[in-house]
């Protein structure tokens, strides 16, 4: 039980810090607002994590999987914010 609660703190925390910095610091970066920069930040945050909470006793797999999930998720959202206030300025 206690694993899940950690894995879903890290996944809000995750998902919050990654949109915002999405949002706010890669507005201008054409590469941040590819299809597939969502899918590579979430990969490549649970593969590494994955060593780190192996070594953990309270935490496993499923808090770097959550960690990535989230880190996707809101980079994707940050990205579609930004979409979304570029649309309406014109």
């Amino acid at each position: 039980m206690l694993e899940l609660i950690i894995a879903g703190g890290a996944s809000a925390v995750s998902y919050i810090k990654s949109r915002d910095f999405t949002r706010d610091r890669l507005t201008h970066v054409d590469r941040a607002q590819s299809r597939t920069a969502a899918i590579v930040a979430g990969a490549v945050t649970t593969l590494a994590a994955a060593p780190l909470v192996a070594l953990l006793p309270i935490v496993g797999g499923v808090t770097a999987v959550a960690l990535g999930g989230g880190v996707g998720f809101g980079v994707y959202r940050g990205q579609s914010a930004i979409r979304k206030r570029i649309r309406s300025e014109y």
